[in-house]
C-alpha cells in the first residue's frame, strides 16, 4: 500500500513538473460568485502545505492562462466587495481534485507565489481547508486586509464571511 501511494505521489510531482511555468502563480481574479479563480496544487493528490510555493490558477470559466476547476468542486460561493478589498469565501469538494487532506490544508499568499496578484492588487490570501471542506480567496489593496500572517486559524478566522 505504502509503495502504491509513493506511485501515485511521483506520477503526480511529474505531471505538475511538466506544467507550463506561466500557469505557475498566474495572475487570478474576483469578479463575482460565478465568475472568480483561485490556486490549487499544481496536480491531483497533492496536499496544499507541499505545494505553497508552487500552486497553479483555476477558474470557473476558462481562461489562457488557467485550468477550469473540476466539475463539482466548488460547493458554494459567497461574494464580498469593499473599497479595500474583494472575496470569496464558501465550501468545496476537494475530493473531485483529490486533495491530500492529511495536513488539514493551507495557504496561497502574495509572499510565496510572488509572480501572483488578484484582481491586479498585490496582496492576496488564499487559504484551502480540504479536511473542512472550505475555502477562502481575499484580494486587497491595503496589506493589512490580507492577514498573512495567520493560516493556522483557518478561513473563518482570518476572513470571516458565508461558509453554508
Amino acid at each position: 500500500m505504502k509503495v502504491l501511494y509513493i506511485l501515485c505521489l511521483l506520477f503526480a510531482v511529474t505531471q505538475a513538473a511538466s506544467l507550463n511555468k506561466r500557469d505557475r502563480g498566474a495572475a487570478i481574479s474576483i469578479v463575482s460568485s460565478n465568475e472568480f479563480c483561485m490556486y490549487l496544487p499544481p496536480a491531483p493528490g497533492l496536499s496544499v502545505s507541499v505545494t505553497e510555493n508552487d500552486a497553479v490558477a483555476f477558474c470557473q470559466t476558462p481562461t489562457t492562462y488557467a485550468k477550469v476547476f473540476p466539475v463539482g468542486f466548488i460547493r458554494s460561493a459567497h461574494y464580498v466587495r469593499t473599497p479595500s478589498y474583494v472575496q470569496v469565501t464558501g465550501r468545496m469538494n476537494s475530493s473531485t481534485y483529490d486533495i491530500q487532506v492529511e495536513d488539514g490544508g493551507g495557504q496561497y499568499d502574495h509572499k510565496n507565489l510572488p509572480k501572483g496578484t488578484c484582481n491586479g492588487m498585490n496582496y492576496w490570501i488564499n487559504v484551502l481547508e480540504p479536511d473542512n471542506d472550505i475555502y477562502c480567496i481575499r484580494c486587497c489593496q491595503l496589506k493589512g486586509d490580507c492577514n498573512i500572517g495567520i493560516s493556522t486559524y483557518g478561513c473563518e478566522h482570518i476572513i470571516p464571511g458565508n461558509y453554508n
